[in-house]
């Protein structure tokens, strides 16, 4: 705390919120091989899976139990994200563009501003409101594409259900987390439940007559599927969590303006996708947006930091 009775962000917490957004970009643009020969959730189904065990070999080689996560409501908000929000995300993408979808995502910091503000007693200045809404404006330069259509009402709904459960989930990771022993705990009781919800609904879709798997999987598929699954689940949430219980909600939210960054930069140098001009010029406002977010003095922080003893390894 400064004199001022403001927060000061460590630099090592600031550096995880910036590597769940690569983690979080990365994983994105790697998904899009898998989702030409796997269904969706299936698709999820199976990044949850990669994650969850690259996260156990991690614990055990440790020494650190899988169980023990405090209070036991932190591990079940899995069930809402990534199991909830993901699942309504993945519906709503079968009748709207990826395009519309990302920009719709754009809503979730600022749901999550309301929420920490109202709920958790966060202050939110109102330069961080100005310079949230100035990267918001870049990332419409990124992403928007000219040709997006009329979208029906129904993906539109269950996208910004899904928006709306994982804008509730940091919110109420951000009260709990703090008191949590071990971070990697928590990530992987959060997934266990996500996990779950995910393959009873890959069964039931099944059991409907929907696709499971294809005839045929190319290991490039399945390869992509993994390592998606791992830096989209594993590597983000990991770095995400463990910078949350120290952050406030409000300041953690601005990373995710970079996530459609590193995607779109990521095509570019991965998949050939050209960035025009236009696309540049939103990618240096969202920088430099989110830079002078971090940089400046944050509210006060929602929660007493955890004893030493208590604080993730």
């Amino acid at each position: 705390m400064t004199a001022t009775g403001r927060l000061s962000i460590a630099s090592g917490d600031l550096a995880r919120l910036a590597l769940a957004a690569i983690c979080w970009g990365l994983g994105t643009v790697i998904s899009k091989a898998a989702l030409t020969e796997l269904p969706a959730l299936t698709l999820l189904a199976v990044q949850l899976a990669a994650s969850l065990a690259l996260l156990i070999v991690a614990m055990r080689l440790r020494g650190i139990p899988l169980r023990g996560v405090d209070p036991p409501l932190l591990g079940r908000l899995g069930i809402l994200n990534p199991g909830i929000a993901y699942g309504l995300s993945l519906l709503g993408l079968v009748t709207i563009t990826a395009s519309l979808s990302v920009l719709l995502w754009i809503l979730e910091p600022m749901i999550i501003l309301a929420l920490a503000a109202s709920f958790l007693g966060e202050r939110v200045t109102p330069a961080f409101v100005v310079l949230s809404f100035v990267a918001i404006a870049g990332l419409v330069l990124v992403i928007y594409e000219p040709a997006i259509g009329t979208s029906q009402l129904v993906g539109v709904a269950l996208t910004v259900a899904g928006v709306g459960c994982c804008a509730v989930y940091t919110v109420l990771t951000r009260r709990f987390i703090p008191d949590a022993r071990e971070t990697s705990q928590v990530v992987v009781a959060q997934q266990a439940h996500g996990h779950a919800i995910v393959l009873i609904v890959v069964l039931a879709v099944a059991a409907l007559g929907g696709p499971l798997l294809p005839r045929t999987v190319s290991a490039g598929a399945i390869g992509a599927a993994v390592l998606s699954g791992t830096l989209y689940y594993a590597g983000a949430y990991w770095f995400y969590l463990g910078a949350l219980r120290r952050v406030p909600a409000a300041l953690a939210s601005a990373s995710y303006y970079l996530i459609p960054v590193v995607g779109v930069m990521a095509s570019a140098v991965f998949l050939g996708e050209r960035l025009d001009v236009r696309q540049g010029i939103g990618v240096v406002i969202v920088l430099t947006s989110v830079i002078a977010a971090a940089r400046a003095p944050s509210p006060r922080p929602v929660a007493v930091e955890p004893a030493p003893s208590a604080v993730a390894r």
